[in-house]
């Protein structure tokens, strides 16, 4: 289970990925994650996959805030590499925004 501080802000990729992508951009992310992981702005991240529509992806990730987010990991060396690794799918991005929780949420516990 996820928890992540109400106070966070939440950005929201989702891309369209062609079948003959998915496993490169899975692995793209899979290394990236490794440089989301080290940062001290990144609080966590997660990847789904459509079922209805197997080429959608939404990638959600939580920064300790929109600012440091923009100027502390965009600006950081780890950004370069980051995006080097996802360029090959930048075009493939339909939505990429920042978001902010509310207090309705729930989740059961396991």
């Amino acid at each position: 289970m996820m928890v992540i501080n109400k106070n966070c802000s939440v950005e929201i990729i989702r891309y369209a990925i062609p079948e003959t992508q998915h496993t490169a951009f899975e692995n793209a992310y899979t290394e990236a994650g490794k440089l989301l992981q080290n940062s001290p702005y990144c609080l966590g991240y997660n990847l789904i996959k459509g079922t209805d529509e197997p080429d959608h992806y939404i990638l959600t990730i939580y920064w300790t805030s929109v600012e440091e987010h923009l100027n502390g990991f965009r600006k950081s060396s780890d950004f370069g590499a980051f995006f080097n690794l996802i360029r090959p799918f930048y075009t493939n991005i339909q939505e990429m925004k920042h978001y902010e929780q509310t207090n309705l949420t729930w989740q059961k516990e396991l």
